[in-house]
């Protein structure tokens, strides 16, 4: 909630690099399939934010500028993972 303190640190940090790299098993929707064709690029991330819905578990969603295109994706934390290069 807003206002209350966070404990729960991001994974990735801001510039850090890092691989596109989706995990659904289910049917894609819209905004999977576009994700999808980032599948395996790579990318810094510019941006992240956390959400907390009621009762729940603290959520890191990120921005992350692809470095081909420099176009901006929204994924979730575990869409991507730190590129050791």
């Amino acid at each position: 909630m807003i206002g209350e303190s966070n404990t729960v640190s991001p994974r990735y940090e801001i510039g850090q690099k890092v691989i596109i790299r989706p995990v659904s098993e289910q049917p894609l929707t819209l905004r999977e399939s576009d994700i999808s064709s980032y599948a395996g690029r790579t990318g810094a991330v510019s941006n992240h934010y956390w959400i907390s819905p009621r009762n729940s578990k603290v959520f890191y969603i990120y921005t992350v500028r692809a470095d081909t295109d420099y176009k901006e994706i929204v994924v979730y934390e575990d869409e991507i993972e730190a590129c050791l290069d």
